[in-house]
């Protein structure tokens, strides 16, 4: 359609229809989509999952049984059915809903094995807003704030369940509190930085539901080797084209 454009991510492995303008999925999301770890067989549930690219990620690389993935906008939410068909990946299911919602048919509480988000990024209130209300929704938190996200996190997790997240280095010590406060104890952390040399601006973590207080610190992901050049490991990740020799 005029309005859309199908990219390609994963070395042309998987490939994603997007809105040509509105919320566009990061390399953020495809981090998210390499840290998580869930079982053959597992039953992953997508919170606020945009076009579905991590939900098709996780069908795709780690073979669940179910995906779903619930999304606010109903045109997004058509996007992910519409993706999973073009990629042939019967496990992701599509739901439209607002994960606030108490009660949402088809994804009981307690009954996940892993729970994956990208919640905006930015805390209701700070920043620019965008014109694009599609934007807007993604990347502040004038919809569902990062509480709602966790908390939706804790109640369809099934006990031992997973939680992961990718989130903004800058609010990393909210998201933790968060992740406590609604007993999910976070179990691995990894920051990405831009370049070896400046701060992190992202962060992944795992949580696990009535977890232990035991955290893995892992070894930071460098993004950039150089100016445009991912490093070796995110060209890995990313399918991008290695760095030239």
């Amino acid at each position: 359609m005029s309005g859309e454009t199908v990219d390609s991510i994963l070395g042309g492995s998987l490939r994603l229809i997007q809105p040509r303008r509105g919320y566009r999925f990061s390399v953020d999301a495809i981090l998210l989509g390499r840290f998580i770890r869930p079982r053959p067989g597992a039953r992953i549930l997508e919170l606020g999952a945009g076009c579905g690219v991590i939900s098709i990620m996780a069908a795709a690389l780690y073979g669940p049984r179910e995906a779903a993935a619930i999304e606010l906008q109903s045109e997004l939410a058509d996007l992910i059915a519409r993706n999973a068909a073009l990629n042939n990946l019967a496990a992701v299911r599509a739901v439209a809903a607002d994960l606030r919602t108490r009660a949402i048919g088809g994804v009981a509480p307690a009954s996940f094995d892993l729970v994956i988000a990208n919640p905006p990024y930015r805390a209701a209130g700070s920043g620019r807003r965008s014109p694009n209300a599609g934007r807007n929704l993604a990347r502040a938190e004038s919809a569902a704030t990062l509480d709602d996200f966790v908390a939706a996190a804790a109640r369809y997790l099934k006990h031992g369940g997973k939680a992961a997240f990718v989130f903004a280095a800058s609010r990393g010590a909210e998201l933790l509190s968060e992740l406590h406060a609604h007993r999910l104890e976070p179990k691995r952390l990894r920051m990405v930085h831009p370049r070896r040399d400046l701060s992190a601006t992202t962060m992944l973590v795992e949580a696990r539901k009535g977890g232990g207080i035991e955290l893995e610190v892992e070894p930071p992901l460098i993004l950039y080797a150089a100016k445009g050049i991912y490093s070796e490991e995110a060209a890995s990740m990313l399918g991008a084209p290695p760095i030239p020799r």
